[in-house]
């Protein structure tokens, strides 16, 4: 549209701010952070029914890196503390904060608009004054919108001209934009009636669709405000003026505090040595004590000693105050040191776990390790986080549920007037997600030949399609992580604006959610609830209490018979990712004998490898004869019957036949797992030159052989 900058001011929050100055910055536009804040009658700490439910709007614009300081301190201030049916402020807080902010007297719920609408002009400037005195006269604009449709705004408009010239505060042109096409109107209409349970056949319900809310290009807001050309030279004067730098990708670890003379990276050594010791003794397995000594160092020059030393600290305090914690999930698992801090309970050398799956030395991005925690005392772990670091800085995050095709649909069915029936009708032919991806409505009214028939044979049916399309993706509500909490080095109000949680284990989250807290530098844990930990320390409280016997889940033998006899029962009842009656038919047929045939199952019941659990199974038998594509695999696939299972099997693979690093070899598994198909290419050009510098190595040892 041949803009240069622009301006994302949301309603009391700031939950698009990172991603909307992700965006703007790769367009090469110059993003402006500001939000739409509701500003209480008289303190936001007064609770008045029938008066301080009502508020008016302040434009509040972030003109320096001071100024998007304060609007994270006023937008967490507005949801903590003045919080009452909607998030508020108040000119006392503003000016104790107002420092590097623009702001501007708002649409017609502004408290100066709607002094002109009511031919106040007395109040109007009282008021002009009071905010002249927060922000200075040089950065408070009083705001002429663009709706041309409104007479009320036309003669707010007049009176706010009117203003300026007796007062000499400034005017600026804006246009309240809502959507980016007139065609967005109805989707638009369709998405405030879903948020706000009616029908968009009711008639008396909020709506902004008598008003034209698109996004309208330069010309035409020059031409608006063509007999105030200082309008809209101030809008140009105001982007000049905004100049926030945000420094993304940097890495915010709390401080870990260690003994007197030591160092972060020398503490970890200490410890990750003494624990080495105590899991593999005085003779450790051949290439153990390397691996160590590499993943030390791997982890001292990405500086993540404090990582691991905060996770080792909480991770033990939970195993020490009675807290059943699980063995290991995810990449972390692949890790010799954090089998030697006890962060995980699993030997990666005994099951051919990859260091670089977890931390990849060739690039650097923050580790992630997820802990299960049994549920009920999970609160128990995130209290002992909060004392040791600050109430004020941990938090949980953040998280947007969307629009999925299906629930388009239905949404918008719904607010349509139909009926379950006629909804349900639609919905079901919409095709389900394929490997976890929902497929987007647009391509199934093309490719799915019974949506296809619908669309065309029903105009009601039509008109669904097309408002559900342009919603499907859209945020519908905000809710919490169910596991992820932030430790911050300071406090968390200097990083993200915050509110209240909405129950559970945190008193606060971030606004942002887990790409821009990431994108901040926010340290993000994961501390997953899970019931099957509680069962088993329930089990083993009564075990102890009715036997005497105090048994150590860690001791417990990976290669009991009469467990094994069990599963090949399918008697899986209980038991974590083994209960569902189609893993039961499956575990029953393959008879597992060892604790990997159980492993393998797991990995291999899942939407993508599935078709491949029959053949595992006949392998394992002897019904099927054992293949490797090339003699070269076999190392990595021995253990699976030469069926590739893992993505460390991927990574093995590509090190044994090629010659990659560790790094690369991750690097080629996340290209694979993520269809990253520029990566791949890149990938296969390194691929193809290793294959010759191995290739030559080998020849070379054949003729020294013959020789």
């Amino acid at each position: 549209m041949g803009y240069d900058a622009i301006a994302l001011t949301d309603h009391s929050s700031l939950y698009g701010a990172i991603d909307f100055y992700e965006a703007a910055k790769k367009a090469e536009i110059k993003p402006i952070i500001g939000v739409e804040a509701n500003i209480a009658v008289d303190s936001l700490h007064d609770r008045r029914p029938r008066i301080d439910d009502w508020t008016y709007h302040l434009t509040l614009l972030a003109e320096t890196n001071e100024g998007y300081q304060n609007l994270l301190k006023l937008v967490s201030i507005s949801y903590l503390d003045g919080f009452y049916y909607k998030p508020r402020m108040d000119k006392q807080i503003l000016k104790e904060h107002g420092k590097g902010l623009i702001a501007l007297s708002g649409c017609l719920k502004g408290e100066i608009p709607k002094a002109c609408a009511e031919n106040n002009l007395e109040k109007a400037e009282k008021v002009l004054r009071a905010y002249q005195d927060i922000f200075g006269p040089e950065n408070f604009f009083l705001e002429l919108v663009s709706h041309p449709e409104s007479p009320t705004q036309i003669d707010v408009n007049k009176r706010l001209i009117e203003l300026s010239q007796k007062t000499g505060a400034p005017l600026v042109g804006t246009k309240d934009s809502h959507y980016l096409d007139m065609e967005d109107v109805e989707a638009q209409d369709a998405l405030q009636c879903i948020h706000a349970g009616k029908l968009l056949a009711d008639v008396n319900r909020h709506t902004i669709r008598t008003m034209d809310h698109s996004l309208a290009p330069p010309d035409a807001m020059v031409a608006a405000f063509v007999d105030v050309p200082e309008a809209v030279e101030n809008s140009r004067k105001i982007a000049d003026r905004c100049n926030v730098v945000l420094e993304l990708g940097k890495n915010l670890l709390p401080t870990f505090e260690v003994p007197a003379g030591e160092t972060e990276m020398s503490y970890l050594r200490k410890v990750a040595e003494e624990g080495f010791v105590k899991r593999y003794g005085a003779t450790p397995p051949e290439g153990a004590r390397e691996r160590l000594a590499f993943e030390l160092d791997t982890i001292e020059r990405m500086g993540f000693p404090g990582y691991f030393l905060i996770v080792h600290d909480y991770v033990n305090w939970a195993k020490n105050n009675g807290v059943i914690v699980g063995p290991g999930r995810g990449s972390a698992a692949g890790s010799i040191v954090a089998y030697s801090l006890k962060i995980t309970n699993l030997d990666p050398l005994r099951y051919g776990l990859l260091f670089e799956r977890f931390l990849n030395p060739d690039r650097i991005s923050m580790p992630d390790v997820d802990m299960d925690f049994d549920d009920i005392k999970r609160k128990d772990v995130i209290e002992y986080v909060t004392q040791k670091y600050g109430r004020d800085r941990v938090a949980g995050i953040i998280t947007f549920g969307t629009m999925a095709a299906r629930a388009a649909v239905r949404d918008v069915g719904r607010v349509l007037g139909w009926t379950f029936q006629e909804v349900d009708r639609v919905a079901k032919v919409i095709p389900p997600p394929v490997q976890g991806k929902n497929i987007p409505i647009d391509v199934s009214r093309k490719e799915n030949p019974d949506l296809k028939a619908l669309d065309e044979a029903d105009p009601n049916v039509h008109r669904l399609l097309d408002l559900a399309s342009r919603l499907e993706g859209t945020a519908r509500h905000a809710s919490q992580h169910a596991c992820g909490i932030v430790i911050a080095p300071r406090p968390l109000v200097e990083f993200a604006p915050l509110q209240k949680a909405q129950g559970g284990d945190v008193e606060q989250v971030i606004q942002y959610s887990l790409h821009p807290c990431e994108a901040v530098g926010l340290l993000k844990m994961d501390f997953l609830g899970l019931s099957n930990l509680t069962i088993i320390r329930e089990a083993l409280e009564i075990i102890e209490a009715v036997h005497g016997d105090e048994i150590n889940v860690d001791d417990v033998p990976l290669d009991d018979e009469l467990t094994f006899e069990l599963f090949g029962k399918g008697e899986t009842t209980g038991v974590f990712q083994l209960e569902s009656d189609g893993m039961k038919r499956y575990i029953r047929e393959l008879k597992p004998s060892s604790i990997e045939d159980i492993i393998a199952m797991v990995a291999l019941y899942r939407p993508g490898p599935m078709q491949f659990i029959e053949s595992f199974i006949n392998r394992k038998h002897g019904k099927e004869q054992i293949k490797y594509a090339h003699p070269l695999t076999e190392n990595a696939l021995k253990s699976t019957y030469g069926i590739p299972v893992y993505q460390e099997q991927v990574m093995q693979v590509s090190k044994d036949m090629a010659g990659f690093t560790g790094g690369e070899a991750d690097t080629l598994r996340k290209a694979m797992g993520k269809k990253i198909l520029e990566l791949m290419a890149k990938m296969r050009k390194i691929h193809f030159w290793s294959s010759q510098k191995r290739s030559s190595t080998i020849r070379g040892r054949i003729s020294l052989h013959t020789v």
